[in-house]
């Protein structure tokens, strides 16, 4: 075990030996960590949270109560290898929020990103890849695999089906059930999701220029009139107006046993 000096920790909590304690770290009353934990500089752990598992967790991210982090996955396929859940610097992870170690068959590797919201009860599961500044709104489910780009949103109480692609930028209205993937800076919504549109409010607030964002509604609306794949295949060979188009189509014609989530009729 190996604690930092600096460290403040109350005398309720309990680190198993083989935990690493980095510089200013806060660890509340009645906190558990395993002894494969590392918490990097300023980690806040409010009180009763237990993290457990191949566990590394980012500078200056906060834990609030109850939540559980790094127990193994809820996979019946799983049989006890030694997996691994990453998670980056000043996240916030509120009560109740539960986060999976990843599994064999998966990588091995759940990771989260920077600068993270993930508010009560959410659930990450296994194998997740989720980028910088994603939300995700209370009571959120993440099935295994999904990946989630950067600056994503996910509304509450939305599910999102395993081996799901949000991309960069995408915006998930409350109560949806997202079961394709989702393009980049997509705004979806309903019982049995659909996709309405593009994410405007979000490009607007990220700083996007009026013309990349008048270019990106142009593709999206020739992507529109015809098969969501052989559209997209065929604005790819020609000349491409700015990076969001491109990173829409990149995203489209990249790899995915999945379907799309395609604009409604």
């Amino acid at each position: 075990m190996s604690i930092d000096p600096s460290a403040q920790i109350h005398a309720s909590a309990v680190i198993e030996p083989g935990a690493v304690i980095g510089p200013d770290c806060e660890i509340g009353p009645f906190c558990v960590i395993g002894p494969d934990v590392v918490l990097d500089r300023g980690v806040v752990l409010q009180s009763h949270v237990v993290i457990q598992g191949a566990t590394e967790i980012g500078a200056q991210t906060q834990i609030f109560p109850f939540a559980s982090i790094g127990q193994i996955p809820q996979d019946l396929k799983f049989k006890g290898e030694k997996t691994r859940l990453k998670i980056g610097a000043h996240n916030r992870i509120r009560e109740y929020v539960t986060m999976n170690t990843g599994t064999e068959g998966g990588g091995g590797l759940t990771q989260i990103g920077d600068d993270g919201l993930f508010m009560s009860s959410c659930h990450v599961g296994h194998d997740c890849k989720i980028g910088d500044r994603v939300i995700l709104v209370n009571s959120v489910a993440l099935a295994g695999h999904c990946t989630l780009e950067d600056d994503v949103i996910v509304g509450g109480v939305s599910g999102i089906h395993q081996w799901v692609r949000i991309g960069r930028g995408a915006i998930i209205g409350a109560l949806s059930m997202v079961t394709a993937d989702v393009i980049p800076n997509g705004l979806v919504a309903g019982p049995r999701a659909g996709l309405e549109g593009l994410n405007l409010v979000g490009l607007k607030r990220r700083g996007v220029s009026r013309a990349e964002i008048a270019a990106l509604r142009s593709a999206f609306s020739e992507l529109s009139g015809g098969n969501f794949r052989e559209s997209a295949r065929q604005m790819a060979e020609g000349p491409i107006e700015g990076e969001h188009v491109r990173e829409m189509l990149d995203f489209i014609l990249g790899p995915s046993d999945r379907s799309f989530l395609t604009p409604q009729k």
